[in-house]
């Protein structure tokens, strides 16, 4: 499996927010942690009152969540485009599919450009993608504008001790 990189997972944190206490988001989706809507082993299912014991809980199930939502992102690139991403495009397809679904990723013109491997094409694709319940939402605008950025950028260089 690709690990994700650090980039990809402050671009996640940074727009869903560390909450320790489950809340319902604006879908009306119970939600706890950094956008953790689903079952774990520990906890089970969010449900009100339910609560995190810190910061470090809520890192295991974004990592867990996130480790999910690649495997299927990887499940949906062709062969070819999923060789030629970076590690930073790769992560920028991971966070709108934990955003917005792995079925709404499955059936865009952002995957099918993707797919094409037309890259350039697949940039404006992630700004149409900023509605809830058809309203522009500007969080979800400016969410997308960071995906796009991300998918835009070259993975930071690792330095390599002689």
């Amino acid at each position: 499996m690709r690990p994700l990189n650090e980039a990809t997972l402050q671009l996640v944190r940074s727009f869903e927010g560390l909450y320790l206490e489950a809340y319902k988001d604006e879908k009306g989706v119970w939600t706890i942690g950094y956008g953790h809507t689903g079952y774990d082993i520990a906890g089970g299912a969010v449900t009100a009152g339910r609560k995190l014991a810190n910061q470090e809980e809520a890192e295991q199930l974004l990592r867990v969540d996130l480790e999910n939502v690649a495997k299927d992102v990887a499940k949906l690139l062709l062969s070819r485009p999923q060789a030629e991403l970076n590690d930073n495009q790769f992560g920028a397809l991971v966070s709108f599919a934990f955003n917005l679904g792995i079925g709404n990723l499955e059936k865009s013109t952002l995957l099918r450009r993707l797919n094409a491997r037309d890259y350039l094409g697949t940039v404006p694709e992630f700004a149409k993608w900023n509605r809830c319940e058809g309203k522009v939402l500007r969080g979800l605008t400016r969410r997308r504008t960071a995906e796009a950025a991300l998918f835009c950028s070259f993975p930071t260089p690792v330095s390599i001790a002689a």
